[in-house]
């Protein structure tokens, strides 16, 4: 079962746009922190949105698990557009997010398989902070410039659409996969995820 959202972050603002499903990819903000990041062609059969939480057991699990292989399979030969959304389920993610948001565009997905892979060393130890800190220093961050995260408005702008996700999909918990605009149920391996997008696209 997915892991719910926690009441620490209930109170989300609320406020942004939610981009569009046709080619999300395409979404730019004021802030170019909050740009889509997303892995696939953008001429892709069909968009596929996961929300996540980095500090997420179950989604640390699809990533090391199932994603290699949807990423080979699907995304990699055209048929995918990967999208990425945050959905951080304390403020360990939220910072986690700020902070591969913040990194160049090239480092987010690198950083955020790195994270998912080493969850157990930074999310889940008594100093979360602190871990977290090395983490994006080993990725090219200063630490003055990590620590300033602590206080930025992109935290803010992270949860805002994390509100609107959850407004528009219902979502309760991580991950969710959203395959063009149907949410689906429980997918923790690849064979699922490859029958969601077939029978997305049966119905598109």
């Amino acid at each position: 079962m997915p892991i719910r959202r926690r009441t620490l972050l209930a109170a989300a603002p609320v406020g942004l746009l939610m981009p569009s499903l046709i080619r999300p990819a395409l979404a730019q903000r004021a802030d170019a922190r909050m740009d889509t990041r997303s892995v696939g062609r953008a001429d892709a059969k069909l968009v596929v949105q996961e929300w996540f939480s980095l500090t997420c057991t179950h989604c640390a699990h699809f990533s090391q698990t199932a994603f290699p292989e949807v990423k080979e399979k699907l995304i990699d030969t055209g048929r995918v557009l990967y999208v990425f959304r945050d959905f951080p389920l304390d403020q360990t993610a939220l910072l986690a997010a700020a902070v591969a948001r913040s990194l160049p565009p090239d480092r987010y997905l690198p950083f955020v398989e790195q994270l998912f892979a080493t969850q157990d060393k930074w999310a889940f130890v008594e100093d979360p902070f602190a871990a977290l800190g090395r983490q994006a220093v080993l990725a090219g961050m200063s630490y003055p410039d990590f620590k300033a995260l602590s206080q930025d408005h992109l935290r803010d702008e992270i949860l805002a659409e994390q509100d609107a996700g959850q407004k528009q999909y219902t979502i309760e918990g991580t991950p969710t996969f959203i395959f063009g605009a149907t949410k689906a149920g429980p997918v923790t391996t690849y064979a699922e995820f490859a029958a969601a997008v077939d029978a997305a696209l049966a119905h598109a």
